[in-house]
């Protein structure tokens, strides 16, 4: 144990000279030192007054050097023997110590201060990848920002360094944010936890469909409200063009959804619902940022078997099928399981969204998702059956029985794409028909984004606005 402390020469050789008259020198150390208490610590991150040992928690791995901090930086330390230091040693003195979860998440509590720099105000959210917490910048005059704190996992840590690749890719081709996607101001290390540093942004577009009751100036639910017809048009051309740019760069998202769209600010005037007779949220600003590029990829990179959230998955990616295509930049065609046609498909699952407040495909199971899918959008191309080696088909065709409860319950959630407009107005004619270019099944023939942003649906956007 003490051959691994590497003290310098001279306080070996006390500690050589301890043990080797231990017995004699037992009396006059336990005479002349108080024992140390152990189980009091200053405030940190995750633990107070707490014994390390018996934690609940994970601390960090013991070959740290931050474990403990000596009250004189001209003397060495031991650590956590149980012994009483000679004369000629410093005392013990416990130094912060950052501990994380049994899931690696990195234990905090409000007015922890991070990096020395960045206090906690509050935690914004979680998820697989870690959580996101409002931070306060003390020095910048205590202006606040999102500080997305990264597992302590390697596989997370790993995947927050791809995704603070792409952020700088994006940042080198659109320095000011013209494109919409959200900017990396910092990112560092702390303690194994990946910290990237975001902007504080307001409510993602389903946390305002939704009015979570978490956020404290919303006192009732939203019941899934869906946005004015123009808002959900500025809402879904921002989206097209921020995506568009990273198709543009030879990227593809692959995790677009309403959470990943955040309002620049959540300031909300409220209107009465004459149909409905209940108060509704109108967001102020419908200005937003695309978030969350961890799962972003470039065309050359390994492309994942599966990607996308459940109830925005491409058919491509749900059967496996293999896509080829061919870069401008360098005319190399890549093999891929999908590519960009699979965001344009999630875009065309987000506009229906925003139009009715609900989501097109409520499923968790790929059979049944594409049950729902030819029972909304038609029969599956014969070609994409043929070619699918999942066990979804035979003979060509899907196999499902619509006599079961499953059967059952997609025939009545179900309906063809155009009975589920609201009115034969231009407006809605025009949204379903783009919602149905991007929902075309074959990725081929898919609509394009740089299309989509000139289709007529977008055309009644005010030029200000485009």
């Amino acid at each position: 144990m003490l051959a691994t402390l590497q003290l310098p020469a001279s306080v070996s050789v006390k500690v050589d000279r301890i043990i080797a008259n231990a017995d004699r020198k037992e009396k006059e150390r336990c005479s002349n030192h108080a024992p140390i208490n152990s189980h009091i610590f200053p405030k940190i991150i995750g633990m107070q007054n707490t014994e390390i040992e018996g934690s609940d928690f994970y601390s960090r791995s013991s070959d740290r050097s931050d474990r403990l901090q000596p009250a004189s930086s001209s003397k060495s330390h031991l650590t956590g023997t149980g012994q009483t230091p000679s004369s000629s040693v410093a005392p013990l003195v416990a130094r912060p110590v950052v501990q994380d979860d049994r899931d690696g998440h990195l234990i905090y509590q409000d007015g922890d201060i991070i990096q020395g720099r960045y206090e906690i105000v509050r935690t914004l959210g979680e998820g697989t990848f870690g959580k996101v917490v409002q931070v306060k910048d003390g020095t910048k005059g205590g202006r606040q920002f999102a500080l997305k704190v990264i597992k302590n996992v390697s596989k997370y840590r790993e995947a927050a360094r791809l995704e603070i690749n792409v952020l700088n890719k994006l940042q080198e081709k659109d320095p000011s944010g013209k494109f919409l996607v959200i900017q990396l101001l910092d990112n560092f290390d702390y303690h194994g936890h990946v910290c990237l540093l975001f902007e504080l942004l307001g409510l993602s577009v389903f946390d305002f469909m939704t009015a979570a009751r978490n956020y404290d100036f919303f006192q009732k639910a939203n019941n899934y409200q869906a946005y004015p017809m123009e808002q959900a048009r500025y809402i879904a051309y921002q989206l097209c063009y921020a995506v568009k740019f990273m198709h543009d760069n030879r990227l593809t998202h692959t995790d677009l959804k309403p959470e990943n769209i955040l309002f620049l600010n959540s300031s909300y005037r409220v209107v009465e619902d004459g149909k409905k007779k209940r108060p509704l949220r109108i967001i102020d600003d419908a200005r937003v940022r695309l978030i969350d590029l961890g799962s972003a990829t470039f065309d050359h990179e390994h492309h994942s078997t599966i990607v996308s959230t459940r109830h925005y998955r491409a058919p491509e990616v749900i059967l496996g099928l293999t896509v080829f295509t061919t870069t401008v930049s360098t005319n190399k065609t890549y093999k891929l399981g999908w590519s960009q046609p699979c965001d344009v498909w999630s875009i065309g699952c987000i506009l229906f969204e925003l139009y009715l407040g609900i989501t097109l495909f409520q499923t968790h199971d790929n059979r049944e998702h594409l049950a729902m899918m030819e029972r909304i959008l038609g029969t599956l191309p014969y070609r994409m059956c043929r070619k699918s080696k999942t066990k979804y088909f035979y003979h060509g065709r899907l196999d499902w029985n619509e006599k079961t409860q499953a059967g059952q319950y997609v025939r009545d959630n179900c309906k063809p794409l155009s009975r589920y407009m609201k009115s034969n107005d231009p407006e809605d004619v025009e949204l379903f028909d783009i919602i149905s270019e991007m929902l075309t099944y074959e990725p081929s023939q898919r609509i394009t984004l740089g299309s989509a942003l000139d289709h007529r649906y977008f055309k009644r956007l005010a030029p200000h606005l485009r």
